[in-house]
């Protein structure tokens, strides 16, 4: 039955909506004669969050919840719509055409299906045929829809997923399959209880090139073994068990069910000045270029939105949620730029300007894709230059494997290793970010101290981002903000809802674990302090809080040399943890955009051995070693460091935007050694401390760490407030034993 909902609860919630309170209880609290059914509501709502910039992931959740769209009825629709189309399983990964981590509403099609909004997890729905044949395999009871997501959402799926229709794939797991392996695993015995090939339908704009490849050669396999089961080996030729079908361009089927889906975002881009961006559009071009004639490509690639941003020195807010990008590909040719985006968001004078300087093409988005078809076709000799690992298969799929150059991209490291105008940048952030921290602690502990009141994490989110919000050149948050109190902490992308069961309000007997950032127009912040503010917190808390402190530390203090991938690092972040037999589930460290994206690579650092980019001179990365007691606690501790050399900092330009040369064979006392320095600029809570499990050594880094807050940030606040009495307090040379 359909929930009906009044006219005057439309207008009540969109202006809740604008001033940002809006809760899906207000939707439903006052009925009245004039009414709209739930799909009417849906839609109104979507298209006011469509029109604040289409990222606004907390409101699609709460409208779901309210407006009453289960999770049976959406499967039921899509089942119906695959079979219309003829496919017996349809992959639904996060992914935009871009291979962005956030996504613009209108990409947010794995959440809608599943009601899971975490940033990575993907989708996988069968036919009620194939369904049976994967009971068969696995024993699991359920209709056939499956999530596949990392350890740092397993917490939150569980809670969020409808395990009536849902089943969790916890990837990583012993005895989990990846999807490739289950599809063929699924294809090869549906081949044999049918005869027929199995058909997965995909949709190529969101899927990678890599997985696309990964897939077909996992179809491959198995089919050899269903071969050389049934033949023995006699019969060279290998059945076709299992097909990947792009329905010839057909929109993604997910589209069909999600009939109120938002339209895609058309925000302007805006000009990165050069005394933050540091190198021309032009310098950037001709060393991509220059890069071109060395592999003998004819054309490079772009598709990654931060590629495109970086390369044309733009920006963009609100096309994805706290990220400075906008939709938009380019391509580069001996001859030619193309920035390929829609015409609405390079109107601006100042924009046209600044393209038009650089010699810049503008063309429709939808063109890229046969412009790139038209190279190839047009001489056998053209190369194209592009990174799988960043492309998504509509794009890779028209370029024959003869005339494809796959290899990182010419911008990945430029982006990666920061110029000094770029890094400049970033200290100024972290210095403003650190003072707009200590006004927003001393309202925190003011209103849970002396007011004596507890504070939910939906105002601690907004009260945080008000007090950024006050900082000169802030955008926007540079990612949503986790606060998390008591067990929240332990879900480590959460992100609090008004209306969710799970919200919790902070008071004096439980820690809160608040992961935050901002964007601004000279730098991108990111960092995580755990607190608690009763006077007797657990020992239990104290050993865990002093570990995850003692393996920040160790991070911070290495010195190594060049040609060292951040998977040798990760260990020494652990290692205080693993002698108590603790450990973390996530990476120690992400790469950090110059106000581009928080999350920013190609390095990293966490036990993935299989990253082996080097690390070096000029980039960013976190150091965010943490505890996880699912149902008790979370902590984590996360700065921003930034890479230099050991004798000095990253103060020129010689190395910086990826120029290092090729390295050379040397003796080992010629080899360079870099070590780290520190970005963030907020205090660690010293009461939490357990001073006997730490060394004088490390207490005088802490003491010198607080010295130089108080140097920088102090100077951002008024004597007196209590904002710079918060900051004198917190940063005091610890009392030893």
């Amino acid at each position: 039955m359909n929930r009906i909902l009044s006219k005057q609860s439309l207008l009540l919630s969109l202006s809740l909506f604008n001033a940002r309170a809006f809760s899906p209880s207000n939707l439903i609290a006052h009925p009245s004669s004039g009414s709209l059914n739930r799909f009417q509501i849906r839609k109104q709502l979507l298209r006011a969050i469509s029109s604040r910039g289409g990222g606004l992931n907390s409101q699609v959740i709460a409208m779901d919840a309210a407006v009453g769209i289960g999770a049976g009825e959406k499967l039921e629709r899509m089942k119906a719509v695959m079979k219309n189309c003829g496919v017996d399983a349809y992959i639904i990964p996060s992914d935009d055409p871009h291979l962005s981590e956030y996504v613009p509403a209108a990409y947010m099609r794995r959440g809608y299906l599943t009601d899971f909004h975490g940033s990575a997890g993907t989708a996988l729905v069968l036919s009620d045929q194939a369904a049976c044949v994967a009971k068969d395999i696995d024993g699991g009871d359920h209709r056939g829809a499956y999530l596949w997501t990392d350890s740092r959402y397993f917490n939150e799926a569980s809670l969020r997923l409808d395990d009536k229709h849902w089943r969790l794939m916890k990837q990583g797991q012993p005895k989990v399959p990846s999807i490739p392996k289950f599809l063929s695993d699924l294809a090869a015995d549906y081949f044999k209880s049918n005869g027929v090939a199995f058909k997965v339908g995909i949709d190529p704009y969101v899927h990678s090139a890599s997985f696309a490849k990964e897939l077909s050669e996992a179809f491959e396999k198995a089919a050899e073994d269903v071969e050389v089961e049934a033949s023995n080996g006699d019969d060279e030729t290998s059945p076709v068990i299992a097909e990947i079908d792009t329905l010839n361009g057909q929109s993604n089927l997910v589209d069909s069910v999600w009939t109120d889906r938002p339209e895609l975002p058309r925000n302007h881009f805006r000009v990165h000045p050069m005394k933050y961006a540091g190198m021309t559009v032009s310098d950037k071009v001709e060393k991509i270029r220059s890069e071109m004639t060395e592999k003998k490509a004819t054309l490079a690639v772009f598709g990654a939105l931060d590629d495109v941003a970086y390369l044309f020195n733009v920006r963009c807010m609100g096309d994805i949620e706290t990220c400075p990008v906008g939709l938009a590909y380019a391509t580069i040719t001996h001859d030619q730029v193309t920035l390929y985006c829609d015409a609405e968001k390079v109107q601006s004078k100042e924009v046209s300007d600044h393209l038009n300087e650089a010699k810049i093409t503008i063309k429709p988005y939808e063109d890229v894709v046969s412009d790139i078809k038209d190279h190839v076709s047009s001489n056998k000799r053209n190369k194209v230059w592009l990174d799988l690992t960043r492309s998504n298969y509509a794009v890779s799929r028209v370029i024959p494997a003869s005339s494809l150059i796959d290899a990182q991209n010419a911008v990945t490291p430029m982006k990666a290793c920061k110029n000094s105008a770029e890094m400049e940048g970033m200290r100024r952030a972290h210095i403003v970010d650190g003072a707009a921290m200590a006004h927003f602690m001393a309202w925190l502990e003011h209103t849970l101290i002396v007011e004596g009141r507890s504070v939910s994490e939906v105002e601690i989110d907004e009260v945080l981002t008000g007090y950024r919000a006050k900082q000169p050149g802030f955008n926007e948050v540079s990612f949503p903000t986790i606060a998390g109190v008591g067990s929240n902490g332990a879900i480590v992308h959460y992100r609090a809802a008004e209306g969710s069961d799970l919200l919790k309000h902070l008071d004096r007997t439980q820690p809160i674990l608040i992961d935050s950032g901002g964007q601004y127009e000279y730098g991108t912040t990111d960092v995580t302090r755990t607190w608690h503010f009763g006077e007797n917190p657990s020992e239990e808390f104290k050993e865990m809080y002093t570990r995850v402190l003692k393996g920040n530390i160790a991070l911070d203090t290495m010195v190594f040399p060049e040609n060292t991938p951040g998977f040798v690092l990760d260990v020494f972040a652990r290692k205080s943890l693993w002698e108590a037999g603790k450990d973390y589930g996530h990476g120690t460290g992400h790469g950090v955009g110059a106000a581009l994206n928080v999350h920013e690579g190609p390095h990293g650092i966490s036990p993935r051995w299989t990253n082996k980019e080097f690390l070096k001179k000029g980039m960013v990365t976190s150091n965010e070693p943490g505890f996880y007691d699912d149902g008790n606690f979370g902590i984590r501790i996360e700065n921003l460091l930034e890479i230099v050399d050991v004798n000095g900092s990253n103060s020129d330009d010689n190395a910086a935007n990826g120029d290092e040369p090729p390295m050379k064979k040397q003796k080992t006392e010629e080899k360079k050694f870099f070590k780290f320095d520190k970005l963030t600029m907020i205090p660690i809570q010293q009461n939490l401390i357990n001073l006997d499990l730490m060394t004088d050594t490390e207490l005088d880094w802490l003491d010198t760490y607080h010295e130089e807050i108080l140097q920088k940030v102090s100077p951002l606040l008024e004597d007196g407030s209590p904002a710079k009495n918060w900051l004198v307090k917190s940063c005091a040379k610890i009392e030893r034993k």
